[in-house]
């Protein structure tokens, strides 16, 4: 099921206010953070399934779940809020957020660490949140460097159109 009104994805620790083109809180980019309020229903899903696509992208290299039911029951446990509608993963990556400083017994969530890394819970959580900020910060590059030949094609021999207000490194320029 849906929710009904679209939560932001915003955690209170906002780095575009700094000049980053991507929140190293929520991982939107700079201007999803900006239009947040504009954006329709459909748009703000959109952006909350690219999102959740990077945290199930990232985190099963570090975890298998194997049991989602117990990994539900052990946050309704806990009374950590949680997205109904989420994949486990993001189910997941809630519990981490809320609890690695703890370091909770996985196996009580139905969840098996595979990283051998030998850091700590809440280490390995910061390990992610980095990763998980350098994918997003690709896939903007990406993204924008696509949008920026679609508007000009003669950006075929594979360099950057120039886009007024837009740096070399593909961040916007600071006024």
């Amino acid at each position: 099921m849906l929710f009904r009104a679209v939560p932001t994805p915003c955690v209170g620790i906002c780095s575009t206010t700094f000049g980053d083109t991507v929140c190293r809180g929520c991982r939107r980019y700079l201007h999803e953070v900006i239009n947040w309020n504009r954006y329709s229903d459909n748009e703000k899903r959109l952006i909350w399934q690219r999102l959740d696509g990077l945290t199930a992208q990232v985190l099963p290299r570090y975890f298998d779940i194997l049991s989602d039911d117990r990994l539900t029951n052990g946050l309704r446990r806990l009374r950590i809020p949680f997205r109904e509608d989420a994949s486990p993963w993001i189910r997941l990556a809630t519990l981490l957020k809320q609890t690695a400083r703890q370091s909770p017994d996985l196996a009580e969530f139905g969840v098996q660490r595979l990283d051998l890394s030998g850091l700590s819970l809440a280490d390995l959580r910061e390990q992610i949140n980095q990763e998980l900020h350098t994918l997003a910060s690709a896939y903007y590059e990406r993204d924008l460097l696509r949008a920026a030949r679609m508007t000009d094609p003669s950006g075929a021999d594979g360099e950057m159109p120039d886009a007024e207000g837009i740096r070399e490194d593909g961040a916007p320029e600071r006024t």
